[in-house]
């Protein structure tokens, strides 16, 4: 089994909306429309904007994802991170977010952050094993959002 993390493709566009969808629509959450935007439109939405996605692949097929959001601060908002059900428990999700912040401290950035939902118990424990803190609550374009963290680099 050879893994490794990538730079998004548009070969990966089918995978990166099944990916999202998936988690999205199983924890019970609606589709909402700055889902459907960065989905839809990862071009315009995240990389022409400064962002970056990562892939990770499984002998080659895409089995999970996770964006980088350029902010006006000079930060990057961590998003869309997601492991297909047959690819959790590799590691994955820290091995995305290595990516993540290896970019964001290449770019010089301040700080990494994230909104998700206390019910996302597995990821808010990688989050906090990799060194984010709770913020106060932030505005939001997401109905889903109820925790706010940060890490500072």
């Amino acid at each position: 089994m050879q893994i490794q993390i990538a730079p998004y493709r548009p070969d990966h566009a089918a995978a990166w909306v099944a990916l999202n969808e998936y988690w999205i629509l199983a924890g019970g959450y609606a589709l909402e429309a700055k889902d459907r935007l960065v989905l839809d439109d990862p071009d315009g939405a995240i990389l022409s904007k400064g962002g970056a996605i990562f892939m990770a692949e499984r002998d080659g097929e895409a089995v999970g994802c996770c964006s980088l959001m350029a902010m006006p601060d000079g930060g990057y908002e961590v998003g869309k991170m997601a492991v297909a059900a047959g690819a959790q428990g590799l590691g994955l999700g820290r091995r995305l977010l290595d990516a993540c912040e290896g970019h964001a401290r290449t770019a010089g950035s301040p700080r990494l952050y994230l909104e998700t939902n206390a019910a996302q118990t597995h990821a808010i424990a990688l989050y906090r094993r990799f060194g984010f803190v709770d913020l106060p609550p932030q505005p939001t374009p997401y109905a889903r959002c109820n925790v706010w963290m940060e890490k500072r680099l």
